[in-house]
């Protein structure tokens, strides 16, 4: 009976702490839950332990992975939009992805376009919009995109680097 009462108050921790922090707690939260549960069962803490840093590792691997996808999806709509854009010109972008998180919108300006040895190129000014209100504030980056075979691809990082924490 006690390990179904310690299984309980780790599962409802869990469950509050997931709801008042963000993705970045989201492993730690799963590895804590995991190794109480786990210690409380098997009655044997080292288990526990061992269980709660395996959970916290996997964990904290697949939010990073879906973060990284998320912010390709934000980098690869703003290569695109700038891309088609004529120099000079401004259109905004938007992604929303199914889950509400990591959806962005704002605006896309390109400033010039360039030929190097290897390719044309542009760079561009965009803006990241914090909210839907009409009077949200907006952030801007200047970032650069190259043509290939494939088409627009992100060519900066120092802007990637500020806005989505260096995960390209």
């Amino acid at each position: 009976m006690n390990g179904v009462l310690y299984v309980t108050l780790a599962v409802g921790v869990a469950a509050s702490c997931a709801l008042m922090s963000g993705c970045a707690s989201i492993g730690a939260v799963a590895g804590a839950a995991a190794g109480v549960s786990t210690g409380a069962i098997t009655s044997n803490p080292a288990i526990g332990i061992g269980v709660g840093i395996t959970v916290r590792a996997v964990t904290d691997e697949a939010v990073g992975r879906m973060m990284k996808s998320l912010h390709g999806n934000q980098q690869m709509t703003i290569a695109a939009t700038a891309g088609e854009l004529p120099v000079g010109e401004t259109k905004p972008w938007r992604v929303k992805h199914v889950l509400p998180i990591e959806n962005g919108h704002g605006e896309v300006h390109v400033l010039r376009e360039f030929d190097s040895a290897l390719a044309t190129c542009r760079e561009f000014a965009f803006s990241v919009i914090d909210g839907e209100m009409p009077d949200a504030p907006a952030e801007w980056f200047l970032a650069s995109i190259c043509r290939d075979q494939n088409g627009w691809e992100w060519a900066s990082a120092e802007p990637a680097v500020e806005r989505w924490s260096g995960l390209q």
